[in-house]
């Protein structure tokens, strides 16, 4: 294989580690012995385990970030049609990575570098979401503060989703109308 096929290929026996187990299995040996390469193979694209996690949480956060973008990009310029672009995109992300997401930022939080990165991410997210309402929203608004109430919000009812408590549309319409009730006042 080409060092970048190989690469993914090692990526993708990651996330499914990841999905059957948890953050906690995932070790390079293990991940070598699933992908049925030798250990160097794996130091060779990961020298370490948090090398490894900070890969899979970029991935995760590119791939939410693409999304987000291509969900504003194809909403009505309106309030009610950027949050629900926001809502929406934010629980099929939890929902297409679930456990796995949560497993990942469990171990993310585990050392300095790991969680700078995942603040880094969680920023970027907060200014992308800020800049698609800021034009439908009232004067002063969104805050940032109230930015992060809705992220947080929305990631409550995302979860809830995930976990089946809720169904997927309730918890977009939930997100949706508390973006609106919020930037609204």
């Amino acid at each position: 294989m080409r060092r970048e096929e190989r690469r993914e290929q090692l990526l993708t026996v990651a996330w499914s580690i990841v999905r059957e187990g948890g953050a906690d299995l995932l070790t390079l040996g293990r991940l070598a012995e699933r992908a049925h390469v030798t250990k160097p193979v794996v130091y060779d694209h990961f020298p370490s385990r948090p090398a490894l996690l900070m890969v899979l949480y970029k991935e995760f956060d590119d791939q939410q970030t693409e999304k987000l973008e291509h969900a504003l990009r194809a909403a009505p310029r309106t309030l009610q049609g950027q949050a629900r672009a926001i809502a929406s995109s934010h629980v099929d992300c939890v929902l297409a990575h679930g456990n796995e997401l949560v497993s990942i930022l469990g171990a993310v939080e585990g050392t300095p570098e790991l969680e700078r990165l995942k603040l880094g991410s969680e920023a970027a997210y907060a200014d992308l979401c800020q800049a698609a309402l800021r034009p439908y929203a009232s004067k002063d608004q969104p805050s940032r503060a109230s930015i992060i109430a809705i992220i947080g919000a929305a990631e409550a009812l995302a979860q809830a989703a995930a976990r089946q408590e809720i169904p997927r549309d309730e918890a977009i319409a939930e997100i949706t109308t508390n973006i609106v009730l919020n930037l609204s006042r």
